[in-house]
């Protein structure tokens, strides 16, 4: 026999309790005594909600999942054969009867519940009976495969095959059958002596149990007062990312995710309702498993869950942490039972989504000889001969741009027994760019562990190792001139890319005309190296200890360290002498966090979770670097800088800073109608003078749940929640050592060679300096209709900066050059909206949808002294540098800023070759004063949408996402204006330029002058866009222990857009939000295309 009694769940005297440990008497009077103890509570037991994911496992191995989650304990004989059946089995919400019901089907077996939670298995004697059959159908009349069976109160049952067909023998006259199927409303059938029996079953409400990441915390999805979006790792497995951020564009309202540059590895920026600050990051926090730490050392695969923090009551219990809201990831970990391995590989290839259309040789060849013909001090020109011998020239894009792989392989591991889970897994990820010279891999390795002690005391440990290399393309200079980008785009189409000896052509070597703007394309891949290559370490460990019911200490240790090293070399061919930088960084933190939680429920209707906690981190960073000119050679690269002839100036630095805070909040819920919540937290930075250390933020939210009472009796509302949330957040948007007096060393050379080191004042000392704070207020819904069907989600926010950190110039007589104050305000305020339907659900065939859309409006409200604040400068070439985007009051932040056109002047010939610019304030100068804002990059309204259809074992599924109403200021096209200095250009310029007969043309006419080219709405594009982020088709072999997925899949596969370059998600200056939406030369994204599969075993 097999006999388990665990005494340590009970309430038993502990006299007793040695007792029972050192005698250990007979079984009999042990389950006596617990069942005497525990009569009161049965009814609570068995009603226990049990959320069960068994595949591939025995009915054993469940009694052991239900022993780990709950206070039940099995007694049967060992030698019971149907307790080692295999089953696939899968249940959420259920109390302990139905699931025993279901996991007996089938079997002979049936089950007595004794004292409130043993439960003892005996053999059923076979009873003479009738015969019932029949068929289960849907709504539409549809067969239903899969439905379980059962006759109540027994475990004799069976389930419908794949035409919904079921049959029972034995079955007493009176007995009830109960029909049971995932998604669909249980029922209960009196056979009343029929032998046939059709059941139509309905679709259940579903989501509403489910469980949530809060900070600290976990709740239930329908106890939620705050606006949290959940993102399942499932519907992120799907993308072929080298950052997991990449995966959320599109699928979380509010949510704006935008890469700045198509190169391999470089960083995402996310943006969650707006941009709050001028001055610090706009970035969320994203915690790993509890640690703040960096997303991109995940893989997809790794992830269980992402919960999105949006309002304030959801992220104030981060502080001055939360102001960009809060992004929580959960990674994968182990369960009990068979250890359960996973083998996923994908192989991809990337191509230029498309190209810009540019003149080719003979288009070229046409507009340079009008040209000539506008230019009376140009006789040179292209021949008819020329232009033949050239043949189809040189397609530079088709030559630079290539079809690159990608690849993504992960093994993972979980299992365990009741008391140790774990959870191990390694990936590998390869992104080779469609430019030469360009890549990006990973190599990571994940371990979550978790050990139970005993019934109160558990262990929880997780680590993530990391190595990424990143391979960077030149960003130009030197002989060549520009950039890669720039030189693709504008080099001319007659001339060969290789010479006579097979080397990249020389093209100031072979200009017939004058010196080129910029060099062969070709140099720049191979002329420059440059890289970075960074180790990470993300661990953690949590120490759980509950000394009663309910009260629970938590004792959690994390520590991050980083080490990097980036290495920049051009050759001596690339400038004269050549040059080389090496620039290392070790980063490490160290985080404490404990936390005391305590949930309580008085009588039948309140319940109360109280949490305190306090937390430390400290972060370090150090840095060291040095470079030279003069190479002694190629060969040594950056690992020989002593050899340089003209070493550089060695730098070092070192930074440190520390957060100490303090936290609380408490749930209310009245009887799942009215739900409250509170929060605070007090934040103390070393960053801040003294007297100013500490901030200070609170949160309160409220929600009703009107469908228990008030909505009870409409019966296609399956739930409906209304909420409203205020809290304030906060951001340390300084660097360390801001409110010191700092000296800023340099050096002066004297007598030609000695080196003196100088030491200047910088910064005034800001005495006042206070925290950014954000106060948001937050008012939603979420409703639930047809059983479930269709969920719906809707938000109005409004989030108000203040005290906007910045560094204000100052004037020279103040002996300083600049001072760090508050200056102003920035208001943030939007609607988002949210939908997921269940659409058909029949048969085998299934089809979904969800979709998302979210409008925000920024606004700038407030600034130091009301004046503006002019920045973004670009050194765009020697005709055209100027500051592109202004801060004003009642602007959104970063709008562009620059001339208004008037058409077109004559030029030396006559011909209309100069822009002309309107003198708006009429002093008769075109300057400064009559610049405007002219664009604005921030979107309208966000969006995403996606379908998902099953048929069988077959699957599609489409993920649209896309932005309207942003604009780009396109300065890449600036190089095109320079056809003067022979460049190529836009096709369209050949047929659009202007003339006595079309003085309004695209383009002015062309001619050997100097353009003087501004900023201006010239170079201002719509940026709005839908793309085709991700289409997948997939196909599934299962049985009951193993399971593999066959697919291909396209990502970014078409845009529709009205933006002329490569793509219109770009900004040239990474995450920076006052100089936003600017494509200067930017690697353009990439589409791709893959195959792969996924095994389980």
């Amino acid at each position: 026999m097999k006999k388990k009694l665990i005494n340590d769940a009970l309430p038993v005297h502990g006299g007793l309790r040695k007792i029972l440990l050192v005698m250990r008497l007979t079984v009999f009077l042990c389950f006596s005594f617990i069942m005497g103890l525990n009569a009161s509570v049965y009814s609570q037991d068995t009603q226990l909600k049990l959320e069960l994911e068994l595949k591939g496992k025995t009915i054993r191995d469940a009694f052991e999942l239900i022993e780990v989650n709950s206070r039940f304990r099995f007694f049967y004989n060992t030698d019971l054969k149907d307790v080692n059946r295999t089953i696939d089995f899968s249940t959420k919400n259920s109390n302990i009867e139905s699931v025993l019901d279901r996991l007996f089907v089938d079997s002979n077996i049936s089950y007595e519940i004794l004292g409130g939670n043993l439960i003892v298995l005996k053999v059923n004697a076979q009873q003479p009976g009738s015969i019932v059959k029949g068929q289960v159908v849907d709504e539409g009349g549809l067969a239903l495969p899969g439905v379980t069976v059962l006759v109540k109160g027994t475990t004799q049952g069976t389930v419908t095959n794949a035409d919904g067909e079921y049959s029972l023998t034995n079955i007493p006259d009176n007995a009830t059958l109960v029909f049971s199927f995932v998604g669909m409303e249980t029922q209960e059938v009196a056979t009343e002596g029929r032998n046939t029996i059709t059941v139509v079953m309905e679709e259940g409400s579903i989501g509403i149990e489910e469980v949530v990441a809060v900070g600290y915390g976990s709740v239930r999805k329908s106890d939620l007062t705050g606006s949290v979006t959940q993102i399942k790792g499932t519907e992120l497995d799907a993308f072929v990312a080298s950052n997991p951020m990449l995966t959320l564009s599109g699928r979380a309202a509010g949510v704006y995710v935008k890469q700045s540059t198509g190169h391999p590895g470089e960083n995402v920026h996310v943006r969650i309702r707006g941009s709050n600050s001028i001055r610090g990051s706009n970035e969320p926090l994203y915690v790993i498993d509890g640690v703040p730490s960096d997303p991109y050392l995940l893989n997809n695969s790794d992830i269980e869950s992402m919960e999105i923090l949006k309002d304030a009551s959801s992220t104030a219990i981060y502080g001055s942490r939360g102001a960009n809201g809060v992004i929580l990831i959960k990674t994968k970990s182990g369960q009990a039972g068979r250890t359960k391995v996973n083998i996923e590989s994908r192989y991809s290839f990337q191509q230029l989504r498309k190209k810009i259309d540019l003149l080719n040789v003979k288009e070229y060849a046409q507009l340079y000889n009008v040209l000539v013909d506008n230019s009376p001090n140009s006789d040179w020109r292209f021949t008819d001969e020329m232009i033949a011998s050239y043949g189809e020239g040189t397609d530079w894009q088709d030559l630079m741009f290539r079809t690159a792989p990608m690849q993504n392989h992960t093994l993972s591991f979980n299992g365990g027994n009741e008391k140790t889970q774990f959870s191990l897994s390694g990936s590998i990820f390869d992104q080779q760019g469609i430019i030469e010279y360009s890549s990006y891999s990973r190599y990571s390795t994940r371990i979550n562990f978790h050990h139970k002690i005993n019934e109160r005391f558990n262990v929880d440990f997780s680590t993530i190792l990391s190595r990424t290399d990143q391979t960077l393309q030149s960003s130009g200079g030197g002989r060549l001139g520009g950039s890669l980008i720039a030189a693709i785009v504008t080099a001319p189409p007659f001339i060969k890319p290789y010479d006579e000896n097979g080397e990249p052509t020389i093209f100031y070597e072979v200009y017939p005309i004058n010196s080129p703007a910029m060099g062969n394309p070709l140099l720049y891949t191979k002329l420059t190296q440059g890289g970075t290559v960074k180790n990470d370490i993300n661990t953690s460990g949590i120490l759980s200890y509950e000394f009663i019911d309910g009260l629970v200490l938590k004792v959690h240790g994390g520590f991050i360290s980083r080490d990097s090293r980036t290495d920049t070399y051009q050759s001596i061919e690339y400038t004269d002498g050549g040059s080389a930088s090496v620039s290392v960084v070790n980063y490490t933190s160290v985080l404490n966090e404990n936390t005391l939680n305590y949930n309580r429920k008085f009588g039948e209707k309140h319940t109360f979770d109280f949490l305190i906690g306090q937390t430390y981190q400290n972060f370090i960073n150090k840095g060291l670097g040095g470079g030279g000119k003069d190479m002694l050679s190629d060969i040594t690269s950056t690992y020989n800088l002593g050899t340089s002839g003209t070493p550089g100036i060695p730098s070092s630095s070192y930074r440190k800073s520390v957060i100490m805070s303090y936290l609380g909040r408490i749930n209310y819920n009245y009887d799942n109608i009215l739900l409250l919540t509170a929060s605070f937290r007090a934040d103390g930075a070393s960053k801040y003078s003294p007297g100013n250390k500490w901030g200070y933020f609170p949160s309160g939210a409220i929600a009703w749940r009107m469908k228990e009472k008030t909505l009870k009796d409409v019966d296609f509302i399956s739930d409906l929640k209304v909420r409203a949330s205020w809290g304030r957040t906060g951001s340390q948007a300084i660097d360390e050592y801001s409110t010191l007096n700092v000296l800023n060393p340099g050096y002066t050379i004297f007598g030609g060679d000695i080196r003196t080191v100088t030491l200047a004042p910088g910064t005034t000392l800001p005495y006042n300096l206070k925290w950014e704070t954000t106060d948001q207020l937050d008012f939603g819904f979420d409703a639930m209709f047809g059983n479930g069907k269709f969920r719906f989600m809707a938000d109005y926010y409004k989030k108000d900066t203040k005290d906007l950190l910045s560094i204000v110039s100052l004037p020279s007589s103040t002996g300083f050059t600049s001072s760090m104050q508050n200056i102003g305000s920035v208001r943030n305020q939007g609607l988002e909206l949210s939908v997921d339907a269940d659409i058909l659900k029949r048969n085998m065939f299934s089809w979904t949808f969800s979709g998302n859309i979210a409008f925000n409006k920024n606004e700038v409200v407030e600034l130091y002294k009301g004046e503006d604040i002019i920045t973004g400068n670009y050194n765009f070439s020697a005709q055209f540098k100027d500051d592109i985007v202004i801060l004003r009051e009642g602007e959104p932040l970063g709008t562009f800023f620059g001339y208004v056109e008037d058409g077109y002047n004559p030029g030396a010939s006559g011909a209309l070759s100069t822009i002309k610019y309107k003198d708006l304030n009429n002093d008769g100068l075109i300057n400064v004063d009559d610049k405007v804002v002219v664009g604005d990059p921030n979107p309208d309204f966000i969006f995403g949408f996606n379908t998902f259809i099953e048929y069988k074992s077959f699957s599609l599924s489409a993920y649209f996402q896309g932005a309207y109403g942003n604009e780009i200021a396109n300065v890449s096209s600036i190089g095109i204006y320079e056809l003067p200095y022979q460049v190529n250009t836009r096709k369209d310029w050949l047929t659009n330029y202007a003339t006595p007969e079309n003085p309004n043309a695209k383009y002015p006419a062309p001619e050997q002058t100097n353009l003087e080219m501004k900023f201006s709405d010239r170079f201002i594009e719509d940026g709005s866009y839908l793309r085709l982020q991700h289409l997948e088709l997939g196909y599934t072999l299962q049985d009951t222990k193993r399971s593999a997925y066959f697919f291909v899949s396209g990502q970014n596969i078409f845009t529709l857009t009205n933006y002329s370059w490569w793509d219109p998600e770009v900004n040239s200056r990474g995450g920076d939000d006052i100089v936003q939406g600017v494509d200067h030369n930017t690697y353009p994204l990439a589409k791709s295309y893959t195959i792969g599969v996924r095994l389980s075993f």
